[in-house]
Order: C-alpha cells, then sequence, then structure tokens
C-alpha cells in the first residue's frame, strides 16, 4: 500500500476527474436521470455510495419528484411521482432544502432527535441510516434546485469531514449541471404536455365536428318533406354516427290524450310495433318527462326506481348495462324523449353520451317544433290565399262600379270625378297592397327562418299574429273603399289630372287618422294635429296619407309598449318662400345612431315577427323625396323619441305620382 499522502494524491485525483466528467456529461446527457446515474457511478469510486439519490423541486406546486433513487434497504418513488416537501422537522432532505443548509447526521444523532421530539415516528420516511449526509442543489439565484443525498445503512461505512467537503463540492458542480438539463427536461415536458393537448383538441374539434354535421342533418330532414317512418331511421343512423346506438327509441307526447306513442323501435332483444299508444306515467320514458331532466342508468339503478315506485311498469326488456335518455324540450314544452341503451357489459354509457344525446335531443325537439309549425304555416297560407282573393274580388267590383259611374255621367265631369275618387280609393288599397306585401315578407322571412333552424313558439305565434292583424287592416281598408264606391255620386272633383287634386291638408289629415282608429284603438297614446285650417296643397293626398301612416304605425311598432302611453305631435305650416314644413314627433323610446343610421335602408326592421316589415321607412323616404320632390331628416337618441323634420312644395306640377316617384 502507498503512503497516506499517495492515498490523498489519488483520491484528490478521482475527484478532479469526476468534476471533469460531471462537465463533460452535463454537455452530453440530455436526460436528468441518464446523467444522476453516471454521478452516481463516478461517486461511488471516491467514497462509498451504494445507497444514493437526488430530489428536484417543482416550485409551481410545492412538490418535489425522487427522480434518482438507489438504496439498499428502502424502496423509493417513481421519478415521476410528485411528493408533496415536507416540513424540517419531518424530514432532513426538507430540512437540507428548505434551510438551504448541508447536513451530516449519524444514527445515534438521529435516534437522540426522534426521542427529543418524541414524535412516534422516524425523522424522513425510510430507515435510520448509520451515517446520512446532504446538500442543496442551487441555481444561479442561489434558488433551491434540490438535494442530494448519500447514505450507509452498514456501521463499517460512515463519511469523513474531508468526504463531506468533497460532496459540498460535487453538488455544486451538478447543481450547475442540473439548471441546463433541467431547463431541456421542462421544455421536453411542456412540449410532451402541449402535444397531448394539441391531441385532445384535435379530438375535440373532430368531436364537434362530428356533432356540427349531425346538427346539420337533423336541420335537413325537418325541412324535406320525410315522413315520420323515414324520419326516424334517419335519426337513428345520425345517433349511431355519434355513439353505439344499437338499440335505439323515440318516443312522442301527445297531450291531448295524455298518452305517449312509439314512432321508432329498434332493439336487439325486444320486437315491437310502431305507432302503438301508452298511457303516461308508466316507464322510464314517464319518468324522463316527468324529471325533464335527462337520465343515466343502469340495471341497479332501474331496479331501485321500480323499487321506489317512480317506475310502475317498465316497457321493454329490463335486463340492461346501461341506459340513457333525454327529454325533447323547446321552451319547457315536452314533445317526446330519445332513448339509447346497451346490453352489452363493455358498452357502458357515460355523461359524455349522456349530455351529448341531451343536446341532440333539443335539437330534434325544435326540428318537430319547426315541422308543426310548418304545418300551421301551410294553413296561414291557405288562409291567406283565401283573403287575397276576396280582396282581388272587391278590386274588380270597385273598377265594375266605376265603369257603372262612367256610363251614367257626362263623360268629362266622370273623367274629373274618376281622377279624383282614383287617389282617394288609392288610400284603403295602398294599404291593402302594402299588408299584403308585408304578409309575403313575413312568409318569405319565416320559411328562412324554418329553414335555417332557427324557429321557436315565439316567432310563430308573432307570425300568426300578423296574419290576423294584416288580415283584419285589409279587411277594414276594403270596406272603406266599397264605402268610397258608394258615395262617388256625392264627390265633386274639380281637378282634371288623376294624379294632383287639391286638398285640405287639416282636413286631410283628420281622415287619414281616422283611418288609423284600429291601430290607435285601446292604446293610451294621444294624437295631436297643429295645422293652419286654410292650409292648402296642391299635392298627391295618397302620398300624403302613406307618408303619415308610415310614421304613426312606425311609432306605435318600435317607440311605444304596448300599454305605454305617450304623445304623438304633428305640425304643418306654409313658410314663407311656399314649402310646407311638416314636423313629426313622438316621445317614445327613440333609437341609438347606428339604428338611426339604418332606418331607411329597405327591409331593415328591429322588430322582424313583431310588425315591422322593414319596408315602411324606405317607402317614406321614397315618398317625401321623389313623388313630393321635398327634403327630408330625422333625428333620434334612446329614450328622447324620434323627430322627423319634413319641407316640401305647397304646389307641385300637375303630373303622376309614379312618374313623380
Amino acid at each position: 500500500m502507498g503512503s497516506p499522502t499517495e492515498s490523498r494524491l489519488a483520491r484528490l485525483e478521482a475527484v478532479q476527474s469526476m468534476l471533469l466528467e460531471i462537465g463533460h456529461l452535463s454537455a452530453s446527457c440530455t436526460d436528468i436521470t441518464d446523467f444522476i446515474g453516471a454521478v452516481h457511478r463516478a461517486l461511488g469510486r471516491i467514497m462509498y455510495a451504494d445507497n444514493f439519490y437526488v430530489t428536484l423541486a417543482e416550485r409551481e406546486d410545492g412538490t418535489v419528484r425522487f427522480v434518482y433513487f438507489v438504496d439498499t434497504v428502502d424502496e423509493g418513488p417513481s421519478p415521476e411521482e410528485r411528493v408533496t416537501l415536507a416540513s424540517p422537522e419531518q424530514s432532513p432532505t426538507a430540512w437540507v432544502m428548505l434551510n438551504k443548509q448541508a447536513m451530516s447526521i449519524t444514527a445515534d444523532q438521529m435516534r437522540a432527535r426522534n426521542e427529543e421530539c418524541n414524535s412516534g415516528r422516524n425523522w424522513g420516511r425510510g430507515s435510520i441510516a448509520e451515517h446520512w449526509m446532504g446538500c442543496p442543489l442551487f441555481d444561479q439565484q442561489h434558488d433551491v434546485l434540490g438535494a442530494i443525498v448519500i447514505q450507509s445503512h452498514l456501521p463499517q461505512h460512515t463519511y469523513s469531514e474531508e468526504d463531506e467537503a468533497l460532496f459540498a463540492l460535487i453538488a455544486n458542480h451538478v447543481s450547475n449541471a442540473l439548471q441546463g438539463l433541467q431547463s431541456m427536461d421542462r421544455l421536453e415536458r411542456a412540449v410532451q404536455e402541449r402535444t397531448g393537448a394539441l391531441a385532445r383538441e384535435v379530438a375535440e374539434r373532430r368531436r364537434a365536428e362530428q356533432v356540427q354535421h349531425a346538427l346539420y342533418q337533423i336541420a335537413d330532414l325537418s325541412a324535406t318533406a320525410l315522413g315520420t317512418d323515414a324520419l326516424a331511421v334517419n335519426l337513428h343512423r345520425i345517433v349511431g354516427e355519434l355513439m353505439v346506438a344499437k338499440n335505439f327509441l323515440i318516443a312522442l307526447v301527445h297531450p291531448d290524450s295524455g298518452e305517449i306513442s312509439v314512432p321508432y323501435y329498434a332493439d336487439e332483444k325486444d320486437r315491437y310495433t310502431p305507432h302503438q299508444r301508452f298511457p303516461m306515467g308508466s316507464g322510464m320514458v314517464s319518468h324522463v318527462l316527468q324529471s325533464r331532466q335527462a337520465q343515466l342508468h343502469d340495471a341497479g339503478s332501474v331496479a331501485r326506481l321500480r323499487a321506489a315506485g317512480k317506475v310502475k311498469e317498465p316497457l321493454g326488456h329490463i335486463d340492461i348495462a346501461s341506459w340513457i335518455g333525454a327529454p325533447m324540450l323547446v321552451n319547457d314544452k315536452a314533445y317526446g324523449v330519445l332513448v339509447v341503451q346497451s346490453y352489452d357489459p363493455t358498452v357502458v354509457y357515460t355523461k359524455t353520451e349522456l349530455d351529448l344525446l341531451a343536446f341532440i335531443a333539443s335539437h330534434v325537439a325544435v326540428a318537430i317544433a319547426r315541422m308543426q309549425a310548418d304545418r300551421a304555416i301551410r294553413k296561414a297560407k291557405d288562409s291567406l290565399e283565401q283573403q287575397n282573393a276576396a280582396l282581388a274580388l272587391a278590386l274588380n267590383q270597385l273598377k265594375e262600379a266605376q265603369s257603372e259611374l262612367v256610363r251614367q255621367e257626362k263623360l268629362a265631369s266622370l273623367g274629373q270625378m274618376v281622377a279624383g275618387v282614383a287617389h282617394e280609393i288609392n288610400t284603403p288599397l295602398g294599404i291593402c297592397v302594402t299588408a299584403t306585401s308585408h304578409l309575403v315578407q313575413e312568409l318569405k322571412l319565416t320559411r328562412e327562418e324554418l329553414a335555417a333552424g332557427e324557429m321557436t313558439e315565439d316567432s310563430l305565434a308573432s307570425f300568426f299574429d300578423v296574419v290576423d292583424q294584416s288580415l283584419r287592416i285589409m279587411t277594414t281598408n276594403t270596406q272603406r273603399a266599397a264605402a268610397l264606391v258608394r258615395s262617388f255620386k256625392q264627390v265633386a272633383v274639380d281637378q282634371s289630372s288623376d294624379d294632383i287634386r287639391s286638398f285640405n291638408l287639416a282636413g286631410y289629415l283628420h281622415e287619414v287618422l281616422l283611418s288609423l282608429q284600429p291601430k290607435l284603438k285601446g292604446r293610451p297614446v294621444k294624437v295631436e294635429v297643429a295645422c293652419a285650417p286654410d292650409l292648402v296643397l296642391d299635392s298627391f293626398p295618397g302620398a300624403v296619407s302613406q307618408i303619415v301612416t308610415n310614421m304613426v304605425v312606425n311609432s306605435l311598432v318600435h317607440g311605444f309598449e304596448r300599454d305605454q302611453s305617450g304623445h304623438i305631435r304633428i305640425r304643418a305650416a306654409l313658410e314663407a318662400d311656399g314649402m310646407v314644413a311638416f314636423d313629426y314627433s313622438d316621445d317614445g323610446a327613440g333609437m341609438d345612431a347606428d339604428t338611426l343610421a339604418k332606418l331607411f335602408d329597405p327591409f331593415f326592421t328591429t322588430k322582424r315577427g313583431n310588425g315591422g316589415s322593414g319596408l315602411g321607412g324606405h317607402i317614406l323616404f321614397n315618398l317625401v323625396t321623389g313623388a313630393m320632390k321635398g327634403t327630408l331628416r330625422v333625428e333620434s337618441s334612446p329614450g328622447q323619441g324620434l323627430q322627423y323634420y319634413l319641407r316640401f312644395p305647397q304646389k307641385l306640377q300637375k303630373v303622376s305620382m309614379l312618374a313623380a316617384a
């Protein structure tokens, strides 16, 4: 054997070689575990190192990982397991990390500490070592990265002060190397986590696309004229594309009779004749309808429901592995239930399938509501066509009456009379045509809403209200037209033009407002007119009537709620330059700048399906600037009502209103 000096020099050379090896390993290794394993092997050439481990801190959640653990007595945790960092009083490893100090402790010192603490448990998780030595690992900011520990379970192997100094030196070099490796490890783990997240996102998007495709197919089914059986088969196919649905049932509610029918039933064990009806309250379908919530069950939960009396007479086979049922609801109105069940123990539905079936059931309910609404719309369309035919008949009768008057009177005077009467009749007929156009537009919008899958009970009810109101308007104005025909012989028209005539504006405004009484009736809205009693216009009375009508109707529909009180003010005055200043205002809801900018755009309305056609403002603007040769300015703000400022000539040249427009 050599001298102590030679042994010490050899050991120092081994330490220097190890430190160089650590530097080389930090540049060549990419895996922390491989690096620490190499350090462990090199450390074993310098001192006893059969028991060695390294911990790394996870700062974001206050845990540590035992990334490397070798021990002849104890078994360590998995390298990926995150262990909550103990307090210094509970663990020597935690003491080293939290106090940022190296520590060397013998078995006797460890036992003495345990007795002093009188806790009944060892200091640390493992067995008491004959000699335990640990050093903290630091980063460049002197924050703790973890700890490096070496220990001995054999009395013949303990560590000297020189071993402690060498171990601290090695710990310092390991700290420097681990910083880079840990950054790379975290980057790799971040990449793996992001890759996993992207994979889940792709799967979720693919799933969402499948669901979206299914909803498109459901919407298409509601828009096509398929029979009930074909519709149900296609719906089964759509659901089967999203989940295992070998056993599928569609149940429909019949509230008029308190029964449930099953138009479609596909089952591996039961045979069933479609379209049978069952009383409400007997089976699982009734339980779903009563709860108004989607249900997930197995054989055990179904048995418990039966035992509790919540399900009295189960329909079909009860030996199920999994069962889900979802109500088809629209605004809390039940249309039926969709059911999917499994007899296969390997096919068990989860909340994911339950939520998906509930989502599909809600869209199927809307589709069923659409189809029912479509039938109602067709009935309304037939009724509208009958009303239009009646209106056409009334127009033909009016023309016949005009012809009869022409034959009875002198040709010259009759020509003048027909010209004026045509203008007077144009007002109610114009309202009828507007109402008809409005009905056609509402029907078109309703069909588009139906095709787009946006039909609701409220929009359908609103459409029926529009039909009812429009038909009443047409009936009222047709009767008014008939009354005008009867009074032809009493009307004297002095003008020979068939478009422009002289009329008293104040009196004519009174007649127009009189024709609007059906709309004003029952509404707490007062109309005030300020107009010189001697203001006479040579203009288009029909245009004036249409303008005032559109303004008043716009205020009633958009400015005031049904029971809201308010005021409408109309002021007309002749100015020095021969122009008439016609101002209209209400104190209703008003509108914001964006809405005001679109007021005169065709088909723009904020009350689609509730009385707004989107054409009133457009027609008003064209009449003022076209036929009346005037200008129009409008002002409004939320809560400040709406104000129109019109200026147009008192006297127009005698040209047709159609040509002027």
